[in-house]
Protein backbone atom coordinates (compact mmCIF):
# COMPACT_ATOMS: atom_id res chain seq x y z
CA UNK A 1 0.00 0.00 0.00
CA UNK A 2 1.68 3.23 -1.11
CA UNK A 3 -0.32 5.54 1.14
CA UNK A 4 0.72 3.79 4.39
CA UNK A 5 3.74 6.00 5.12
CA UNK A 6 2.03 9.40 4.83
CA UNK A 7 -1.07 8.20 6.68
CA UNK A 8 0.87 6.79 9.63
CA UNK A 9 2.90 10.00 9.71
CA UNK A 10 -0.24 11.94 10.61
CA UNK A 11 -1.37 9.44 13.20
CA UNK A 12 -4.25 7.65 11.51
CA UNK A 13 -2.42 4.32 11.33
CA UNK A 14 -4.66 1.33 10.65
CA UNK A 15 -7.81 3.38 11.18
CA UNK A 16 -7.58 4.71 7.63
CA UNK A 17 -9.02 1.44 6.30
CA UNK A 18 -12.10 1.88 8.45
CA UNK A 19 -12.46 5.46 7.26
CA UNK A 20 -12.10 4.41 3.62
CA UNK A 21 -14.91 1.91 4.04
CA UNK A 22 -17.14 4.66 5.45
CA UNK A 23 -16.27 7.41 2.97
CA UNK A 24 -19.91 7.71 1.91
CA UNK A 25 -20.99 8.49 5.46
CA UNK A 26 -18.41 11.27 5.66
CA UNK A 27 -19.69 12.74 2.39
CA UNK A 28 -23.28 12.48 3.66
CA UNK A 29 -22.29 14.19 6.92
CA UNK A 30 -20.59 16.92 4.93
CA UNK A 31 -23.62 17.43 2.71
CA UNK A 32 -25.91 17.58 5.77
CA UNK A 33 -23.65 20.11 7.51
CA UNK A 34 -23.33 22.23 4.37
CA UNK A 35 -27.12 22.23 3.93
CA UNK A 36 -27.53 23.26 7.58
CA UNK A 37 -25.01 26.02 6.94
CA UNK A 38 -26.97 27.26 3.95
CA UNK A 39 -30.17 27.12 6.01
CA UNK A 40 -28.50 29.13 8.79
CA UNK A 41 -27.25 31.72 6.29
CA UNK A 42 -30.72 31.96 4.77
CA UNK A 43 -32.31 32.30 8.22
CA UNK A 44 -29.63 34.21 10.12
CA UNK A 45 -32.05 35.61 12.72
CA UNK A 46 -33.41 32.15 13.56
CA UNK A 47 -29.87 30.74 13.63
CA UNK A 48 -28.76 33.54 15.96
CA UNK A 49 -31.58 32.79 18.38
CA UNK A 50 -30.73 29.08 18.19
CA UNK A 51 -27.10 29.82 19.09
CA UNK A 52 -28.18 32.00 22.00
CA UNK A 53 -30.68 29.46 23.34
CA UNK A 54 -28.10 26.67 23.05
CA UNK A 55 -25.48 28.79 24.84
CA UNK A 56 -27.96 29.58 27.62
CA UNK A 57 -28.91 25.92 28.02
CA UNK A 58 -25.23 24.96 28.14
CA UNK A 59 -24.67 27.54 30.90
CA UNK A 60 -27.57 26.12 32.91
CA UNK A 61 -26.30 22.54 32.58
CA UNK A 62 -22.74 23.63 33.44
CA UNK A 63 -23.99 25.56 36.45
CA UNK A 64 -25.90 22.55 37.75
CA UNK A 65 -22.72 20.50 37.32
CA UNK A 66 -20.74 23.07 39.30
CA UNK A 67 -23.33 23.00 42.11
CA UNK A 68 -23.28 19.20 42.23
CA UNK A 69 -19.48 19.29 42.35
CA UNK A 70 -19.69 21.80 45.19
CA UNK A 71 -21.55 19.27 47.30
CA UNK A 72 -18.79 16.73 46.63
CA UNK A 73 -16.12 19.10 48.01
CA UNK A 74 -15.43 18.49 51.69
CA UNK A 75 -14.36 21.95 52.91
CA UNK A 76 -16.83 24.78 53.52
CA UNK A 77 -14.89 27.50 51.65
CA UNK A 78 -14.52 25.39 48.49
CA UNK A 79 -18.13 24.25 48.73
CA UNK A 80 -19.27 27.87 48.88
CA UNK A 81 -17.13 28.91 45.87
CA UNK A 82 -18.27 25.98 43.69
CA UNK A 83 -21.92 26.55 44.53
CA UNK A 84 -21.58 30.30 43.97
CA UNK A 85 -19.98 29.80 40.56
CA UNK A 86 -22.66 27.23 39.70
CA UNK A 87 -25.46 29.57 40.73
CA UNK A 88 -23.97 32.37 38.63
CA UNK A 89 -23.85 30.07 35.60
CA UNK A 90 -27.45 28.97 36.15
CA UNK A 91 -28.68 32.57 36.56
CA UNK A 92 -26.74 33.70 33.46
CA UNK A 93 -28.16 30.77 31.51
CA UNK A 94 -31.71 31.52 32.61
CA UNK A 95 -31.32 35.19 31.66
CA UNK A 96 -29.84 34.20 28.30
CA UNK A 97 -32.67 31.76 27.51
CA UNK A 98 -35.42 34.05 28.77
CA UNK A 99 -34.11 37.13 26.94
CA UNK A 100 -32.53 35.84 23.72
CA UNK A 101 -32.78 39.16 21.87
CA UNK A 102 -30.89 41.10 24.53
CA UNK A 103 -28.42 38.24 24.91
CA UNK A 104 -27.74 38.14 21.16
CA UNK A 105 -27.12 41.88 21.08
CA UNK A 106 -24.76 41.73 24.07
CA UNK A 107 -22.89 38.71 22.71
CA UNK A 108 -22.51 40.44 19.35
CA UNK A 109 -21.05 43.49 21.09
CA UNK A 110 -18.48 41.24 22.78
CA UNK A 111 -17.68 39.46 19.50
CA UNK A 112 -17.17 42.75 17.65
CA UNK A 113 -14.95 44.15 20.39
CA UNK A 114 -12.93 40.92 20.55
CA UNK A 115 -12.41 40.95 16.77
CA UNK A 116 -11.18 44.55 16.88
CA UNK A 117 -8.78 43.78 19.73
CA UNK A 118 -7.53 40.63 17.99
CA UNK A 119 -7.02 42.49 14.71
CA UNK A 120 -5.00 45.23 16.41
CA UNK A 121 -2.82 42.66 18.17
CA UNK A 122 -2.17 40.80 14.90
CA UNK A 123 -1.22 44.03 13.12
CA UNK A 124 1.16 45.05 15.92
CA UNK A 125 2.71 41.57 15.97
CA UNK A 126 3.14 41.62 12.19
CA UNK A 127 5.26 44.76 12.35
CA UNK A 128 7.38 43.25 15.11
CA UNK A 129 8.20 40.10 13.13
CA UNK A 130 11.71 39.53 11.85
CA UNK A 131 12.61 39.94 8.23
CA UNK A 132 11.83 36.87 6.19
CA UNK A 133 8.90 35.89 8.38
CA UNK A 134 5.45 35.91 6.77
CA UNK A 135 4.58 39.26 8.37
CA UNK A 136 2.42 40.24 5.39
CA UNK A 137 0.00 37.37 5.97
CA UNK A 138 -0.19 38.14 9.68
CA UNK A 139 -0.83 41.82 8.92
CA UNK A 140 -3.49 40.95 6.33
CA UNK A 141 -5.18 38.64 8.83
CA UNK A 142 -5.13 41.46 11.38
CA UNK A 143 -6.59 43.98 8.96
CA UNK A 144 -9.41 41.61 7.89
CA UNK A 145 -10.21 40.76 11.52
CA UNK A 146 -10.14 44.44 12.51
CA UNK A 147 -12.43 45.42 9.63
CA UNK A 148 -14.85 42.60 10.45
CA UNK A 149 -15.06 43.81 14.05
CA UNK A 150 -15.58 47.41 12.91
CA UNK A 151 -18.34 46.33 10.51
CA UNK A 152 -20.10 44.40 13.29
CA UNK A 153 -19.91 47.30 15.73
CA UNK A 154 -20.87 49.86 13.08
CA UNK A 155 -24.15 48.00 12.62
CA UNK A 156 -24.66 47.33 16.31
CA UNK A 157 -27.20 46.79 17.91
CA UNK A 158 -29.08 45.70 14.77
CA UNK A 159 -26.19 43.42 13.78
CA UNK A 160 -26.92 41.50 16.97
CA UNK A 161 -29.89 39.90 15.23
CA UNK A 162 -27.84 38.19 12.53
CA UNK A 163 -24.10 38.07 13.23
CA UNK A 164 -24.05 34.93 15.37
CA UNK A 165 -26.29 33.11 12.89
CA UNK A 166 -24.10 34.14 9.96
CA UNK A 167 -20.99 32.93 11.81
CA UNK A 168 -22.73 29.60 12.54
CA UNK A 169 -23.80 29.28 8.91
CA UNK A 170 -20.31 29.98 7.57
CA UNK A 171 -18.77 27.53 10.04
CA UNK A 172 -21.25 24.76 9.13
CA UNK A 173 -20.82 25.41 5.41
CA UNK A 174 -17.02 25.21 5.50
CA UNK A 175 -16.99 22.27 7.92
CA UNK A 176 -19.41 20.43 5.66
CA UNK A 177 -17.27 21.18 2.61
CA UNK A 178 -14.19 19.86 4.40
CA UNK A 179 -15.96 16.58 5.34
CA UNK A 180 -17.09 16.18 1.73
CA UNK A 181 -13.51 16.69 0.56
CA UNK A 182 -12.17 14.17 3.11
CA UNK A 183 -14.79 11.59 2.15
CA UNK A 184 -14.11 11.97 -1.58
CA UNK A 185 -10.34 11.82 -1.02
CA UNK A 186 -10.78 8.59 0.95
CA UNK A 187 -12.91 7.15 -1.86
CA UNK A 188 -10.29 8.08 -4.42
CA UNK A 189 -7.48 6.66 -2.27
CA UNK A 190 -9.36 3.37 -1.79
Amino acid sequence: MTNAAPVSAIGLGNGIGTLRAKWGWLVALGVLMALCGLFALGNAVLATFTVVIFAGAAMIVSGIGEIIHGFAVKTWSKFFLWVLVGLLYVVAGIVTVSMPLVSAVVLTLFVGAALIASGIVHIVLAFQMKEGAPWGWVALSGVVTLLLGVMILAGWPVSGLTVLGVFLGIDLLFTGASWIAVGLALRKAG
